[in-house]
């Protein structure tokens, strides 16, 4: 059984307990159930478990997405209502360092989920992804942002 399941169930065991499935209480016993399988990883063999390295780095990208998820919608809102659009509208080809197809279809679709940009292409070879972007006034700049932010942090989740 893999440690995300054990950690279902035991969220599960603690609305049980609790006698309450609410989502706040689905969320503390799973946060304890984190904690638990964390100090009892040494237990079952998993010293190196990945799990415990990957659900809080998908938390930390879940959190940098819905920022910028709301920074790019306030931009994309003012240029819609603006008088002199602040548009200036690129194709750029962004290298990528993630290899596996999930991270290149996490990556891609979390480019493509954020208004203003748009993920066009990925190259045969997974080197490189192609990027419409209307917010592309260096694109040096532009891809630099996206490796460092979205793809740094979708490449974390999955070291």
């Amino acid at each position: 059984m893999t440690f995300l399941a054990m950690n279902v169930l035991l969220a599960i065991g603690w609305g049980a307990l609790w006698g309450s499935f609410a989502p706040l209480d689905l969320l503390a016993g799973f946060a304890f159930g984190f904690a638990g399988l964390w100090f009892a990883r040494r237990l079952v063999g998993a010293e190196d478990a990945r799990y415990f390295r990957a659900l809080p780095q998908s938390f930390v990208l879940a959190v940098y997405f819905l920022k910028e998820l709301i920074k790019s919608c306030l931009m994309v809102a003012r240029d819609c209502v603006s008088r002199s659009p602040r548009l200036r509208p690129a194709i750029v080809r962004m290298p990528i360092d993630c290899k596996s197809d999930l991270e290149i279809f996490i990556l891609a679709n979390l480019i493509t989920l954020t208004p203003g940009t748009l993920t066009l292409d990925v190259a045969g070879d997974k080197s490189f992804l192609v990027v419409h972007s209307i917010y592309a006034d260096d694109p040096e700049a532009l891809v630099a942002d996206l490796k460092s932010g979205m793809e740094h942090r979708v490449r974390e989740v999955f070291r």
